[in-house]
């Protein structure tokens, strides 16, 4: 009988997708300390703490640029092929653009199994097929851990930029995707995640934020004639961020920093994947996780009634996850249900207030 244990992309490595990142803590510590380069044609810089960079190149065109890699998340080498490319596309599409071209980036063991290897750029490329962005080249080096992912170039209107500031206090806060991979996939690396739990954490984290950009946007009707300018929507979106592997308390700690404001949030109103309270409850809990509490949660003030494992899921690390949208209150209820006729599940979750303390509220109810 052979009893050789099959391999597993995440026994690999020692964290996985979005919880590999470095803590919000480090980054704020090196990245306070560099130089401010002054180039007028820079829109949005590493300064502003935003998804992605934005280059002004003429009146009406102006690039995003983001990169984006990490270790493997789920086992299966084509599924996270396919996860890494969404989430690094979804930069582009938190800043109202459109990406046109991407270069992959690839660190492989030297005496690694290159069928696996091929199966991690076949995923990245369906999804990059599937935005319409066209992969121009790479680089790899080797590593003993295994991590891939994209850097993605996008086009955007110069005028029409959404960035993480903006958000004005009566706004109200969507989201468009459920909470929850960071726990699910520490679990997944454990072994112990069920079947369920992985399937739904999969559907999310492969699922672009291509529709969703595009109808809030107003763009939809112009994507596939490469047209960059595009209708002005009907509603007013303020301010937009797609949360990843800082949380939902970590992302929206910089929209309200950066927009003068603070943020409330509807704790029963938040969505969250299937297993993924069952996760916390049995501590399947990612370093990541623990990075951001501890950094962000000196800025959170929690209603009574609110359980542990709630609270902790809102500092979870995300890997592909939804979108954060400040609209104007009288204008929520049609963006989402625009979002949701298009097959997007946006909930409200939250309202923009005038600047108080504490920066985050999160309510009971």
């Amino acid at each position: 009988m052979d009893e050789t244990k099959p391999f597993r992309l995440t026994e690999s490595v020692k964290a996985a997708g979005c919880a590999s990142k470095l803590s919000p803590a480090a980054l704020e510590a090196v990245l306070g300390k560099l130089a401010r380069q002054h180039d007028p044609n820079v829109l949005v810089g590493f300064d502003h703490a935003d998804d992605a960079g934005v280059y002004k190149l003429g009146p009406s065109t102006a690039l995003v640029q983001t990169v984006d890699f990490f270790t493997p998340i789920v086992d299966d080498p084509y599924v996270f092929g396919q996860i890494a490319a969404t989430n690094a596309l979804s930069d582009v599409y938190a800043m109202g653009g459109r990406p046109v071209t991407s270069l992959a980036l690839v660190c492989f063991p030297e005496k690694g199994d290159l069928a696996i290897l091929e199966r991690i750029m076949a995923g990245g490329l369906s999804k990059m097929i599937e935005a319409g962005c066209t992969v121009i080249g790479g680089h790899s080096i080797r590593d003993d851990e295994t991590k891939f992912g994209y850097a993605v170039t996008g086009l955007v209107d110069p005028a029409r930029v959404l960035t993480n500031a903006g958000a004005k206090a009566g706004d109200r806060l969507l989201f468009t995707k459920s909470l929850g991979t960071g726990v699910i996939s520490t679990a997944i690396k454990r072994g112990v995640a069920k079947q369920a739990w992985i399937d739904a954490a999969v559907a999310a984290m492969t699922t672009l934020n291509k529709t969703a950009a595009e109808v809030i946007t107003g763009s939809a009707e112009l994507r596939s004639a490469g047209q960059v300018r595009t209708p002005a929507p009907t509603w007013a979106v303020h301010s937009l961020t797609d949360v990843t592997g800082f949380g939902v308390i970590g992302h929206a700690r910089e929209m309200a920093l950066a927009s003068n404001v603070s943020l409330r949030f509807y704790a029963r109103r938040i969505p969250l994947l299937e297993g993924a309270l069952e996760c916390v409850r049995a501590g399947y809990i990612p370093g990541g996780l623990k990075a951001n509490r501890e950094f962000a949660e000196c800025m959170v003030e929690y209603e009574n009634g609110i359980s542990d494992e709630v609270k902790t899921i809102l500092f979870d690390p995300q890997t592909a996850g939804g979108l954060l949208i400040s609209v104007a209150a009288e204008d929520a209820v049609e963006l989402s249900r625009a979002l949701t006729a298009a097959g997007v599940p946006a909930v409200e979750i939250g309202e923009v207030c005038p600047k108080a303390k504490p920066l985050i509220a999160i309510s009971a109810r």
